[in-house]
């Protein structure tokens, strides 16, 4: 990619959510049409990046991968900034845990990427990752209440804010995530 960087960010050895938090500070670092280089090793960065802009109204330019080294390129947006408000409900995951292990009637949607699903998740999730969830709604009843969970609350917030846009009013995202879990995995 031949594009010209105004500002490099390193995110190198962090995890979800850190990139995106770095990367939306760095963003108000710089002016309207400059480009941000985020440097990773998260490998679910890129689609969290990927996200982060389209509902920013940032643009992503796309990444290079140099071995374990992923290098996202972000040229900020102008105009009116885009807001990152949310009108989705949160639910704490103590709060979210009580009702799994109780048996409530849950319609789980587990985002985050597959190798962290195989991991371990929540029995019963429907998995569907961050990137493939506006391609993969239609797998979804839109009448169901859906929770939404990732690893953090980040990716699964911004899953939750995609699904919205596609007319899903019964969206619940769960925050901290899988981190902090302690229930029953597969």
């Amino acid at each position: 990619m031949d594009i010209t960087v105004n500002k490099v960010l390193d995110c190198k050895g962090l995890s979800c959510p850190m990139p995106i938090v770095r990367t939306k500070k760095a963003m108000g670092e710089i002016e309207p049409g400059e480009v941000l280089e985020v440097q990773a090793t998260d490998k679910g960065s890129t689609v969290d990046i990927q996200a982060w802009a389209k509902n920013t109204g940032h643009e992503y330019l796309g990444t290079e991968t140099e071995g374990e080294l992923l290098r996202h390129f972000l040229r900020k947006g102008g105009g009116t900034p885009a807001t990152e408000t949310s009108n989705i409900p949160e639910i704490g995951l103590e709060d979210f845990q009580e009702k799994v292990e109780r048996g409530d009637k849950l319609r789980i949607l587990d985002v985050r990427e597959l190798k962290e699903y195989e991991e371990r998740h929540i029995p019963d999730a429907i998995h569907i990752p961050l990137g493939e969830v506006e391609d993969r709604y239609h797998e979804l009843n839109k009448e169901d209440e859906l929770h939404v969970i990732c690893h953090s609350g980040r990716r699964s917030g911004l899953a939750a804010q995609a699904l919205s846009k596609m007319g899903f009013k019964k969206l619940v995202n769960v925050v901290p995530g899988m981190s902090h879990w302690t229930g029953k995995t597969e």
